[in-house]
């Protein structure tokens, strides 16, 4: 049945108000307080090491593209390793290519025969991949591509060639209702791929509709060109309105997919400073891993996603479940907010005296979260100084400093609150105009005949 209703925001309102989905508020609860998922590109364009994107970039026949997948043997690939590796990182969710751009899909589809349990590799990839995301506790997430750049159709568009559009559409259809019914629960469907059409070119609504029907509770975000629950900015950080969710995918290196020459990997603090810049604005952070074709992730990878996991286990009560916080960055570092607890993160450590400002709380404590050492500090209107700290950080990632504050979080608005008022209370002599500028006399230049050679 196709579903008419104008917008994607109206036909899910409608379907919560009916109970026939979960509503927003719950569903996006365990989304909110995980804060950190693993991405993962992986295909048959790992084995070509060039990124995913190497069959549009080099105009590869889809035939000759197709016989990459003879080589698409990941004897070496272990699901429940990825998802150990996840939980050590501190990730909570993960979301796996099921099929990307390229038209290859790693489940067992009736709608193709471009699928890794039909080619060289005769195993339902994504299978593993749930399976060992139950067993684990892990939240499971799908990304699916509604391009396929193996339908012609998908460059001439729905005007020019309107059956060939019809039979993508279906087939992407078929595709998205497999996800949804032959996998268990589904905690996330991740879409991708659907500019340049609509909404309407896609039929979305009747899509998500199709999803949710299937899977109450599932998270989808805003790439089928519908809202839905939450936006997507890519490989930069930019927070929505709020009240919006919003979360942001990353890369580790330059690439999503597996891209054996790109060896610009971010370090642990980088990635840290990302996610905390995430979250301090109340989103998430998906960050990419691109596996190798054979199924490992690489080492460079793997280093980093420890380093991170392991200050998590120490400072992790700061990022998970915290929420936007209305302080913003500090001259040192960002914060968070859970409840009545601010918790600053100092990335830039100044020694043995720090300042954080706009607080107009009275401060209860202040003690380190990895530790629980009380800290001296003292109140001095909107500024907090903490005092008697070490002259070198604790950590060298980033040190939470936690504030325990009287009564719910209040900001001070220096315009409003602090240095306007300030300014009137001060007495300030007028300056009297600067005095116009002495013009130097013109000089007469020096006569340097007596200096110049002579020319014979």
């Amino acid at each position: 049945m196709r579903v008419t209703i104008s917008t994607g925001g109206q036909l899910l309102a409608s379907r919560e108000r009916s109970g026939e989905v979960m509503g927003a508020r719950d569903r996006m609860q365990w989304w909110h307080e995980a804060r950190y998922g693993m991405f993962i590109h992986w295909g048959v364009y790992s084995i070509a090491a060039r990124g995913e994107w190497v069959m549009y970039q080099e105009h590869i026949p889809a035939d000759e593209y197709a016989r990459l997948s003879k080589r698409f043997v990941p004897k070496r690939y272990d699901a429940d390793e990825w998802v150990a590796l996840a939980k050590q990182a501190g990730m909570k969710y993960m979301v796996m290519t099921s099929r990307h751009h390229d038209g290859f899909s790693l489940f067992d589809t009736q709608a193709s025969d471009f699928s890794a349990p039909k080619t060289a590799a005769k195993r339902d990839l994504l299978r593993e991949y749930v399976e060992a995301c139950h067993r684990g506790g892990m939240r499971v997430g799908f990304y699916y591509s509604l391009l396929d750049w193996r339908y012609p159709a998908y460059f001439r568009g729905p005007k020019a060639d309107p059956q060939g559009w019809q039979e993508l559409v279906d087939y992407v259809h078929a595709q998205v209702r497999e996800l949804c019914t032959n996998y268990g629960k589904i905690d996330v469907l991740w879409y991708d791929g659907g500019w340049p059409y609509t909404a309407e070119d896609w039929r979305s609504e009747e899509l998500n509709a199709m999803a949710r029907g299937l899977q109450p509770a599932i998270i989808i975000n805003n790439r089928s060109q519908l809202p839905e629950d939450h936006d997507t900015p890519e490989q930069h950080i930019r927070a929505s309105q709020p009240g919006r969710a919003w979360e942001s995918c990353m890369t580790l290196n330059d690439s999503w997919g597996y891209n054996a020459a790109d060896d610009n990997w971010k370090t642990a603090k980088q990635v840290l400073k990302n996610l905390l810049t995430c979250v301090s604005s109340g989103g998430n952070l998906l960050l990419n891993v691109g596996p190798k074709p054979d199924g490992t992730i690489p080492k460079e990878s793997v280093d980093v996603l420890r380093s991170v996991g392991r200050w998590l286990r120490r400072n992790g009560g700061s990022v998970y479940g915290t929420e936007r916080s209305p302080f913003g960055g500090t001259s040192t570092g960002l914060t968070t907010l859970k409840g009545n607890t601010l918790f600053m993160h100092v990335l830039r450590w100044p020694g043995r005296e720090i300042q954080f400002c706009r607080i107009a709380n009275k401060v209860r404590s202040v003690h380190l979260l990895a530790t629980g050492r009380e800290l001296n500090f003292q109140q001095k209107g909107d500024r907090l100084l903490v005092r008697g700290l070490s002259p070198n950080a604790p950590d060298r990632l980033a040190t939470v400093i936690v504030a325990e504050l009287e009564g719910k979080p209040q900001t001070l608005d220096y315009f409003a609150d602090g240095w306007a008022a300030e300014a009137e209370s001060l007495s300030v002599e007028p300056v009297a105009p600067a005095p116009e500028p002495i013009q130097p006399e013109e000089e007469t230049p020096p006569d340097l005949s007596e200096y110049t050679e002579s020319e014979d």
